[in-house]
């Protein structure tokens, strides 16, 4: 199995802005909601991301997951930003979270196929 994850430090810097963000919480209780801003980065840095194994790619996000077999997998895209996207026999696009164009040669090793162009 590969994993692919955002940097670690996203969720350390959701963490610090969390505690950075106690003091103006606990000054008014209107300012308690601030708290969540930090706190779904955290979350989102710590569990969005894809894996991929020989039955196929499950693209994880901060509250859910999805979970493609190679089967349903047309084709694999780098989009704008260095975005991979894969391309399904519905014609649909899944963003792969956390994979790079750099990343495609490890992503297909997973499935274990060969890498075509």
């Amino acid at each position: 199995m590969v994993r692919f994850r955002y940097n670690a430090a996203i969720s350390v810097a959701g963490v610090v802005a969390f505690i950075g963000a106690l003091p103006l919480a606990a000054s008014r209780w209107y300012f308690v909601p601030v708290l969540l801003v930090p706190l779904a980065v955290a979350v989102w840095g710590w569990r969005a991301g894809t894996d991929a194994n020989t039955n196929g790619v499950r693209a994880r996000a901060m509250l859910g997951s999805r979970f493609l077999p190679w089967s349903r997998i047309d084709s694999l895209e780098v989009g704008e930003r260095n975005r991979v996207y894969a391309r399904t026999t519905a014609d649909s696009a899944v963003r792969l979270p956390a994979v790079s164009a750099a990343d495609l040669p490890r992503l297909v090793a997973a499935s274990g196929e060969q890498l075509t162009q």
